[in-house]
């Protein structure tokens, strides 16, 4: 068994993107010594069906790693349901795990910052899972390569068994201990939405997102997060192609994946002050593009039903 960490890449039915994604990872030095699992969600309607055929096409021929093994669900799952079920499978198999999705691209030193992260901080109870993505936020002199959160993201990420055997799918479970404890404002905290309005949507059926239920029982726990200062991922997602994410015409959190290695080392247990004021200040930026992108999308499809009425009326002259 690879001394390395096995990579998890869950795709679906966007085989561009898959693409895409599979060389920069090909490209990342130790990749020829990484055990990568490919799990691939089977068609959810008919409209996925090509797509999906598509990408089985692709993820059947990959080579570059230690040994490639593909996972094809015979039943649509869903990313959540997909995640939590391969996540499990794979801290239970190799005590550890790297995940990442479709459209991430990678920069050629993240599997050899994941490796280190998840070695050097293994027996660290406090650490619960470990972040490749940084916002592009301007990092000042003196901050080390690497900083600590109190929340995880989900572009390119790593945990333990430790720490998944932490993680309760229960959102309302989730939400009745963050008010019993009084923890709901500090939950909310910095972060780049409401992570409360974001669990209460998956409670109330609105979205499915295992993220949000993976931070919730982390915060919980009392687990913070390693990230690197300098990106070691970049979204190609953002395109509306996904079927968790809209476009955006303006898109705040597009960065150029680190060209340089992240050195690991211990660092400080507070969160870093200059770095989190940073973050908040980027925060508040991304917030209003956000709205922006909002009212793009609403003047686009009230644009587009103008045109199709215009062409029903047209029609009938």
């Amino acid at each position: 068994m690879s001394t390395l960490a096995p990579v998890a890449l869950f795709v679906y039915n966007r085989p561009d993107h898959t693409r895409l994604t599979i060389e920069a990872l090909r490209a990342n030095h130790f990749a020829e010594s990484t055990p990568l699992y490919v799990f691939s969600d089977a068609p959810g309607d008919e409209d996925s069906i090509d797509a999906v055929r598509q990408v089985r096409e692709l993820i059947s021929n990959i080579a570059g790693f230690d040994s490639v093994t593909v996972v094809c669900r015979e039943l649509n799952l869903g990313l959540a349901n997909s995640i939590i079920d391969g996540v499990g499978m794979l801290c239970e198999r190799y005590g550890r795990v790297i995940v990442l999705e479709d459209d991430l691209i990678t920069s050629p030193y993240f599997l050899q910052y994941m490796n280190d992260a998840l070695r050097v901080y293994e027996s660290d109870e406090t650490v619960g899972s470990v972040s490749a993505y940084m916002y592009p936020v301007r990092v000042t002199h003196g901050i080390p390569d690497t900083v600590f959160l109190e929340f995880p993201m989900s572009w390119g990420w790593a945990t333990w068994r430790r720490a998944w055997a932490l993680f309760d799918t229960d959102g309302r479970r989730l939400m009745e201990q963050l008010k019993s404890r009084g923890l709901l404002a500090s939950f909310n905290g910095v972060g780049p939405g409401s992570f409360v309005r974001m669990l209460q949507a998956q409670i109330n059926g609105k979205n499915y997102s295992w993220f949000i239920r993976w931070h919730a029982s982390l915060y919980l726990a009392g687990r913070r997060s390693l990230a690197p200062t300098r990106s070691l991922i970049n979204n190609i997602g953002l395109d509306g192609t996904g079927v968790h994410c809209s476009q955006w015409l303006f898109d705040p959190f597009k960065v150029e994946p680190s060209v340089t290695a992240i050195r690991i080392t211990t660092i400080p247990d507070a969160v870093d002050l200059k770095f989190d004021a940073a973050l908040r200040s980027f925060f508040r930026k991304s917030r209003v593009l956000r709205y922006v992108n909002a009212i793009y999308r609403l003047m686009s499809k009230g644009f587009m039903q103008f045109g199709i009425d215009l062409g029903k009326f047209n029609g009938k002259r």
